[in-house]
């Protein structure tokens, strides 16, 4: 078993090109950004085998301060493993060993699936890990023409009214820029999201060394939207943060338009689907499924897989980020 930077970059590299699970979530690139990023520690193993690695994963471990931080100590393996075709084998020994690694200090661990894991699915169950029915919206944006005519007529109306109102969208050029897409971004998960957020400096960082692409939405000269979307080139990209100042500019529809610019991003660079992650838990009401859904993709039952290693913090997690969430909103209310 390899971890972390003993894990050889042209074999990660070639496990990444290779296998169907891969997400740029679980590259070299993001695992050092995680590593420097104050608050959360990355975690890296990889199973190999013949001189190939056969499964890898990238952990964030999350740990924030305050009574929220103490209950909600998790790691989360966004996109999943990477595991070859056939090799469950490995894909056992992988989790045998973040199990032992970090299940002593995790409250939970979770996989957020954005790819089908099906085949491995018992292997999954074996190790105490439980299948949740999460879905995930995808839009293929391989073909211009066919990726905007599925858009529903009312979101097209919205794009070009936007653009008519002087909404304009550009690629970060700047981390002045960036800075103004974060303070946006900040207010939204205080306000709305009320959930817990990547400090500034992942942000910072992530513009710095140019790991996935920041792009804003503009209304004379002034940031009021974006969205920050990791990627795979020629492959993938991925809706990892999205906010836009929608009360103050009705007209330019920030939110609408900073989908939009993953959209044409992806169509214009030849990269094959846009995935707009979370969907919500199959067959619950979800507003934020609605809103990703009228920009034509379609769901798939990618889901999650749960390992909880503490129940009772975990139950009491759960009530104490909600007891968190409804003070929050009463404070806003004020």
């Amino acid at each position: 078993m390899l971890k972390n930077l003993d894990i050889p970059f042209e074999k990660w590299r070639a496990i990444l090109n290779e296998s169907p699970h891969s997400t740029p979530f679980q590259t070299p690139e993001f695992f050092m950004l995680i590593d420097g990023t104050p608050g959360v520690v990355a975690h890296a193993f990889a199973v190999e085998s013949g001189g190939h690695l056969s499964a890898l994963a990238v952990i964030v471990e999350f740990s924030e301060k305050g009574l929220t931080g103490f209950f909600s100590r998790r790691g989360i393996i966004f996109g999943g493993p990477i595991v070859l075709s056939g090799k469950t084998d490995a894909l056992d020994s992988l989790l045998g060993v973040i199990s032992v690694e970090l299940s002593s200090h995790t409250i939970y661990l979770e996989t957020r699936n954005y790819s089908d894991y099906g085949l491995f699915r018992d292997t999954f169950v074996r190790h105490g890990w439980n299948y949740v029915p999460y879905l995930d919206i995808r839009i293929e944006t391989g073909d211009r023409n066919s990726m905007s005519s599925a858009i529903s007529s009312s979101r097209r109306r919205q794009i070009r009214k936007a653009a008519a109102n002087g909404a304009e969208i550009r690629e970060a050029g700047s981390i002045h820029e960036v800075e103004a897409f974060y303070a946006i971004l900040q207010n939204h998960y205080r306000r709305k999201v009320r959930k817990p957020l990547m400090p500034w400096e992942f942000f910072g960082e992530a513009f710095n060394r140019r790991f996935g692409k920041f792009l804003l939405v503009f209304y004379r000269g002034i940031v009021i939207g974006g969205i920050y979307c990791p990627l795979l080139e020629r492959r993938s990209i991925f809706e990892f943060y999205v906010c836009g100042l929608d009360h103050d500019y009705r007209d330019q529809y920030p939110s609408v338009m900073a989908t939009w610019a993953a959209m044409d991003y992806a169509a214009t660079n030849g990269i094959l689907f846009f995935d707009l992650m979370g969907a919500g838990v199959s067959g619950k009401d979800y507003g934020v499924r609605e809103f990703k859904a009228r920009f034509g993709g379609h769901q798939e039952e990618f889901g999650r897989f749960l390992k909880i290693n503490r129940r009772l913090l975990y139950q009491a997690g759960k009530t104490a980020i909600k007891l968190m969430s409804k003070l929050s909103v009463s404070e806003n209310s004020d």
